[in-house]
């Protein structure tokens, strides 16, 4: 860590670091941010999506945590997906507020932790800051295409402001997510060189290749030798795409994998809605696990409930 990251709250358990943990045992990630924000009633059609409750409702963001931390998640994915310094200058939030922010997304799931320790959770409890692709910045459904045009330089320059804003405010992890493009993989993993944090690299896909269309083995490739790298695989893409993922990224790095996909609903970005049914169902996670999987969670439309099986199936003495 930097000089600069907080120490670890003292008033909670003491906490391994989330690679020894992958090392010993599978870790249960949370599920969709936004979609327990919606069952809770608050209204997310805005173009920073849930980063927007940030400013406005942050006690809901915090809220949502500690439903996925009761339900048996270990892992804490922060509302930061969506929040960047240009996406806030839009609605005329300036840069230093947008840091502010930012920071806030990891203090609200670090409260939310203690709160889950000071109820009955005696098992270790991280934070994952987001840091969501380019694509959705824009607001427009680009994540699940990739190809904005941009150099790896240019998106270098884009992430790395915001992720030394994160580094600060002292997650365990970066989770780099939803990334469709091996290019602007290349550009974040050069972007969190340095910053004394690990991360976690997963791609959105679509069979077996990135949404831009890259072999899935190339992809993975990338951060084979990136040390800052702690797992790598796939998230926000359909269950049945993910088995053959989890695969080829445990036999393409040998480092532990990291599979979320969503419910199976599929995103109609036009019409800013879920269509289709959910076919995600929580047996699947052990075929993950034998593969290699190590961090295991959904995405969008997965909720407590269904994060509550996953830890059941994965931990069943818990």
């Amino acid at each position: 860590m930097t000089s600069d990251t907080p120490a670890p709250d003292p008033e909670t358990p003491a906490c391994e670091a989330l690679a020894e943990a992958l090392a010993a045992r599978t870790v249960v990630l949370d599920g969709g941010m936004s979609n327990q924000l919606e069952s809770a009633g608050h209204d997310l059609g805005d173009d920073l999506w849930s980063a927007r409750l940030l400013a406005e409702r942050p006690e809901a963001i915090t809220e949502a945590h500690l439903a996925y931390f009761e339900a048996g998640a270990d892992v804490a994915i922060t509302s930061s997906y969506q929040a960047t310094f240009e996406g806030f200058a839009k609605r005329g939030i300036g840069r230093e507020e947008a840091a502010r922010l930012l920071g806030l997304s990891v203090e609200l799931a670090r409260e939310a932790a203690r709160q889950a320790h000071a109820k009955s959770a005696t098992r270790p409890l991280w934070v994952a800051a987001s840091v969501g692709p380019y694509g959705a910045m824009l607001a427009d459904g680009s994540e699940y295409r990739g190809r904005y045009g941009l150099s790896v330089d240019e998106l270098e320059r884009f992430h790395r402001p915001r992720l030394e804003v994160l580094a600060a405010a002292g997650p365990d992890v970066l989770a780099l997510e939803t990334v469709p493009d091996a290019d602007e993989a290349r550009a974040l993993l050069r972007a969190v060189r340095g910053l004394g944090v690990p991360a976690w690299l997963s791609y959105t896909v679509a069979g077996d290749r990135t949404r831009a269309g890259q072999p899935l083995e190339e992809a993975f490739a990338l951060a084979a030798d990136a040390d800052e790298v702690i797992a790598v695989g796939v998230n926000c893409c359909a269950p049945e795409d993910a088995d053959a993922a989890v695969e080829a990224a445990a036999r393409v790095t040998g480092k532990p994998v990291v599979v979320y996909p969503n419910s199976g609903e599929v995103w109609d970005a036009e019409a800013r809605a879920w269509t289709g049914r959910s076919s995600f169902a929580s047996e699947q996670v052990e075929g993950w696990r034998e593969a290699g999987a190590r961090l295991i969670g959904g995405c969008c439309r997965v909720g407590p409930e269904a994060i509550a099986s996953i830890a059941g199936t994965l931990n069943p003495v818990r």
